[in-house]
Order: structure tokens, then sequence, then C-alpha cells
């Protein structure tokens, strides 16, 4: 089937699996410890994993920490992740940037099961109770099709999505729209207030977006700063008051890290599909769209 051509790079994208110290989730079982790892979720080192056998893990700039993370963002030693009684906690060891758990700003946090610690560029997931190796193994099949970053579907479910989505709709003879859209003088963004803040944007974009959305749809990120809308059963009328839509809510959020607070306008392509036309040649025509929403001012919507 054909596949839309991919617009830009996403190291994201690409999952590989690497688990360290094999045996010592078992070991942690014999000893009576609590089961506990660490998975790298978003990040240079996406999949990773970390057991946790109730010692202190460190995390910083530095090649001598427990989890080196080579950004400038990083401080040498960022942050720490050690076990107190039954709990694990995460403290933040004075860094320059902050230790993040979900968006919250955080000195020392016990932390649960599922939360997700944002270190400069990297976020890593914590995963705790009865059985952590099927828990590990879910969230590495979610890396597959869920973006790490913005928690929405990434490019590769996308790709996938689109084709059955074509192929069921010609089925029933039903509409089919799709919408491309991409966050307004991005590279600025980040140019101006550095990839952590950038990355926030994106995240809480994604948050602001996905409730003006139906179950039925797929919302994806496509690229850096580009994402997707599949709307099944759509009609270009309905489609065009979807793309409005996201455009008022991106106008209306609020966006930024701590005290740093940025306006965030987006610019969308609307197309509908013809009879018989491929994923591609629909992709074209919606990045076209797109491409005149820019041109003709930004922070609109064509068709």
């Amino acid at each position: 089937m054909s596949r839309p051509p991919k617009r830009g790079g996403n190291p994201e994208d690409t999952v590989t699996v690497t688990v360290s110290r094999p045996g010592a989730a078992t070991a942690s079982r014999s000893r009576g410890v609590g089961q506990a790892c660490l998975v790298c979720i978003y990040g240079a080192e996406l999949g990773k994993r970390w057991a946790l056998t109730g010692g202190i893990i460190t995390i910083g700039r530095s090649s001598s920490s427990d989890i080196p993370l080579d950004q400038d963002s990083v401080s040498r030693a960022h942050a720490r992740i050690a076990r107190h009684n039954d709990a694990y906690f995460v403290t933040d060891l004075g860094s320059t940037n902050g230790t993040f758990v979900g968006d919250e700003l955080v000195k020392e946090r016990a932390l649960k099961n599922g939360d997700r610690v944002r270190i400069g560029r990297t976020i890593i997931k914590f995963l705790s109770g009865g059985d952590v190796e099927s828990s590990y193994h879910d969230e590495i099949y979610r890396l597959v099709t869920v973006d790490g970053l913005t928690q929405i579907y990434n490019r590769r479910y996308f790709n996938e999505a689109i084709d059955r989505e074509l192929a069921r709709t010609k089925r029933g003879k039903l509409p089919l729209c799709l919408v491309l859209l991409d966050i307004d003088h991005f590279k600025k963004t980040n140019d101006t207030y550095g990839h952590v803040v950038g990355d926030a944007v994106l995240r809480q974009l994604a948050a602001e977006l996905s409730p003006r959305l139906r179950d039925l749809d797929v919302f994806a990120r496509t690229g850096g700063e580009e994402f997707g809308v599949i709307l099944p059963e759509a009609t270009l009328t309905h489609a065009l008051t979807v793309a409005e839509s996201l455009r008022s809510a991106a106008v209306a959020g609020q966006f930024g890290v701590a005290d740093t607070h940025l306006s965030c306008t987006i610019s969308l392509g609307v197309a509908e599909r013809r009879p018989d036309e491929p994923a591609d040649k629909l992709y074209e025509r919606a990045d076209a769209a797109l491409y005149r929403a820019k041109q003709g001012g930004r922070n609109r919507v064509a068709q």
C-alpha cells in the first residue's frame, strides 16, 4: 500500500530495546525487594531499561552517572532515584533546568507506578508492582505506536492507520478527510528558549487538541513539530469545522515551562479524499493546503 511521504526525521520513531543487567528482575524477587525499573520512553536511548534493586541510581551529564544523558540541558549531577522503606523517590540535585514528574517541577517526590520523570529532553517511565516484566513488555509495545513525548500516536501508526481507513471507507463508500498541521515559527521557539521548552510546547499542544477530536479520529505526531489527523466518515465541511476548532484551541492554550510562558499558533491544511485516491496523493494535497495556510500568513486553515 502507499505510504504518506515522511517529512522530517524523528529519532523517537525507531524503537531499539536494550535490557540492562540481565536477570536483575529475578534477583530482586528472590531477595524480597519490590520489583521496579525505569524505561526510557523518549530520548536517544528509547526502550532501554534500568533495573532498580534497592540502591541509588544517579542521572546526569557526567559519564560516571548510572544513567548518563549527554545533553546541554542536563546538569552533570542532575537527579537521583533511591529507595526509602517501601517507596522509590526521585530527588533533584540542584540542577540548572530542574527535574519534572509529569509537568510538575519537583525537588523530591515519591514515585508511583507509571510516573514519567523528565530530565532535559529525556523522559523515563517508572514501573513498579507485581509484574514489572509484563509491564515492561507492554510499554515496549506502546512505544511501537505511541509518541513518548506527546502521548499521541506516532508516524508509524499514522502510516498504517491511513491505509486501513482508506480501505474501510472505500468499501463503505464513506467520506474521509485528512488534516495536516504544524506549529508556526517553532524553530524560533527552540532557538530562543531551548529544546526543553520546545518539547513542552509540543506536549502541551497535543493535550490541548486531543479533546477536540472524536474517538474514531487518529491524531498523530508525524514529524518534529508536525501533526496529522485522520477523520474517517467526515465530509470536507465537517473537517474544516474541526480544523478551525483545533486552531482556536491552540490560540487559547497555555504553553511553557516554569516561568517561561508562550503563545502558540498553528497552520492547518485540509483535504477530502477523492474516489480511488491513494494515501500519498491525499497526503500531498493536504500538505499543499498546509503550505498555502503558511503562505497566507499562518494561524489559519486552508483547503
